[in-house]
């Protein structure tokens, strides 16, 4: 089995107007939150050998956050990934080693979250349980999905991942905690 951890970027500054879309960084509360979603992970045993994050700031400051991981990971910042629609994102995670056991894409909306629906298929969804429920109504920022994949990466398609937990920063009592 093979893990796919989709964490969309936390919360972003729009305090400069000048700064183009690609160069946002986090406000004060994403970078709350990518802590503790980070904690979380640790918590839950979640380290990717791979991560793919898109290279826009935001996204990059996520992974900061997250960072270092258990095991080491190697990443690579891509632009491709930058507002990618999910069959761009689904292409990149079809190019995966298949000797990587778990991969961390770190990404956008609304591809994020409609490659997460596509991936867990209407099927499941409809008869899922709660984090099912959640994942259908949104991908909030900071917000991962953890999936686990039977197929190799390459035969990775539509229904073909199930979803383990979907976590939103408001799951996280220290996401919200002032600094």
């Amino acid at each position: 089995m093979r893990q796919l951890l989709l964490l969309r970027h936390a919360k972003s500054s729009w305090d400069d107007p000048g700064l183009s879309d690609h160069a946002r960084p986090l406000n004060a509360r994403g970078r709350r939150s990518a802590a503790a979603m980070a904690d979380a992970m640790r918590e839950l045993g979640l380290s990717p050998d791979i991560v793919l994050v898109s290279s826009a700031r935001r996204t990059l400051q996520t992974l900061e956050a997250l960072t270092p991981f258990e095991d080491g990971a190697l990443v690579e910042p891509m632009d491709a990934l930058y507002l990618a629609p999910w069959p761009r994102l689904l292409d990149e995670l079809r190019q995966a080693p298949e000797t990587a056991r778990s991969l961390l894409l770190i990404g956008h909306n609304p591809g994020l979250h409609e490659l997460a629906v596509e991936l867990a298929g209407p099927e499941a969804l409809a008869r899922g349980g709660v984090d099912a429920r959640r994942l259908v109504e949104g991908y909030p920022t900071g917000a991962l999905a953890e999936f686990t994949i039977a197929s190799a990466w390459r035969q990775l398609d539509r229904g073909g991942a199930r979803l383990v937990r979907f976590l939103a920063p408001r799951d996280l009592p220290a996401a919200e905690v002032p600094a």
